[in-house]
């Protein structure tokens, strides 16, 4: 089989990881990579490999385009990209918005649209229950030293004025999470799109800051079911990734990004998880 030829869209800490990987992998061949700000590409890499306007990412005959740059990228560029090529949606809070979901899921007729799991454990049975009806109710619960959070509005002003004690920013449906935590809640974003029976609307998220949560970021994750002969089905994880204070991502899911890398594309159509 031919070399997997991988777009990168985002050249921040996650996509020099992804560029790197994907030079050094024996199954996988760098098409192109964009970033906003070319002169750092121009720096680091050679021209062949460099995407001046995502207009023009065709030419390069990717396989697969992988976005780790921003929400936006999505909303913009999403549909044009799954005309192109296999899509990976590395920010899914994109999809909160309405709009930009219904338009990604429309335009994922010849290519297919793949969410990262990430942190967010026991996505395909999640995915499972949401195809037969079963799932009743899904939280999703993160925790993160104050230092860990890039939010926006209220939760960016709540969380600057944390010290001492844990505190509750927000719990509530993920939809209206997504906006003002664009960058941390990916994983909640995740479980929107695996529980779709419920949707954004109804998976609850809960963001949890701690100034005495030095060494990790920890994801809760919980699953209810159906009522069968007056007991409720119902299943609880906790994920502990690694992750020093100020760091947006755990160091757990670098690895975990090019491990859903190795198993997105040549699925067709429609929506897939990796």
């Amino acid at each position: 089989m031919s070399p997997k030829r991988v777009g990168i869209i985002g050249y921040g800490h996650l996509g020099r990881y992804l560029t790197q990987a994907v030079l050094e992998h024996p199954q996988l061949d760098l098409a192109f990579i964009w970033n906003r700000n070319l002169q750092v590409l121009e720096t680091e890499l050679e021209d062949r490999y460099i995407c001046r306007k995502l207009e023009e990412c065709k030419q390069f005959s990717p396989d697969v385009i992988v976005e780790v740059a921003h929400p936006v990228i999505s909303e913009k560029y999403g549909a044009m990209l799954l005309g192109v090529a296999d899509y990976f949606v590395g920010s899914p809070t994109a999809l909160a918005c309405q709009q930009t979901e219904d338009a990604l899921r429309s335009a994922a007729i010849t290519h297919g649209l793949y969410i990262p799991a990430g942190a967010l454990w026991g996505a395909e049975d999640i995915l499972k229950m949401a195809d037969r009806g079963t799932l009743k109710g899904l939280k999703v619960t993160m925790t993160k030293h104050p230092s860990c959070f890039k939010l926006e509005g209220q939760l960016r002003t709540r969380n600057e004025s944390v010290a001492g004690e844990a505190v509750k920013l927000y719990e509530g449906p993920v939809r209206g999470l997504c906006p003002l935590a664009p960058n941390n809640v990916n994983t909640m974003a995740a479980a929107a799109m695996a529980a779709h029976n419920l949707g954004f609307d109804g998976v609850q998220g809960c963001l949890i800051s701690d100034p005495n949560l030095h060494d990790w970021h920890i994801v809760e994750v919980d699953v209810t079911g159906p009522l069968v002969a007056g007991r409720t089905f119902s299943v609880n994880t906790i994920r502990k990734n690694p992750a020093d204070p100020g760091a947006v991502t755990g160091s757990a899911t670098y690895a975990s990004f090019l491990s859903s890398l190795m198993r997105a594309g040549g699925r067709g159509p429609g929506v897939h998880f990796c």
